[in-house]
């Protein structure tokens, strides 16, 4: 029997490639939410479609508030489907989110340093 990883998941090899990715956990964007939405809120509205291993709405560093946008992980991807299914144009506290596997997050290249733009002063 061989063993590989997809994720933080041990795959069999052996199994058909259907199943693969059956009981893989699943990552779930969330976005448009209000401001006031907080990670128990995203918890209750997706535990209502299977288990949820966590959920998070994203803040500011500086500010501490919303950023309007969060993440919520089930470990089993046909309940996490049938999450976004149903709740992907729904509302939630007066706002219509929208509910989609998250992609990887691309990599950005290293800021520069800061620097004036401006004129010269020679």
């Amino acid at each position: 029997m061989v063993v590989f990883w997809i994720g933080w998941t041990p795959m069999l090899a052996n199994r058909p490639p259907d199943t693969f990715l059956k009981g893989c956990t699943m990552n779930i964007y969330v976005g448009n939410l209000s401001y006031d939405t907080q990670d128990q809120d995203l918890l209750n509205a997706f535990s209502a479609h299977g288990e949820v291993a966590s959920a998070r709405v994203i803040s500011d560093r500086e500010t501490g508030r919303s950023r309007g946008f969060g993440f919520v992980e089930m470990p089993d991807r046909n309940q996490a489907q049938a999450a976004m299914s149903a709740l992907n144009g729904a509302d939630l506290q007066g706002r219509t989110i929208s509910a989609n596997e998250a992609r990887e997050r691309e990599e950005r290249s290293p800021r520069s340093g800061g620097g004036g733009g401006g004129r010269s002063r020679y």
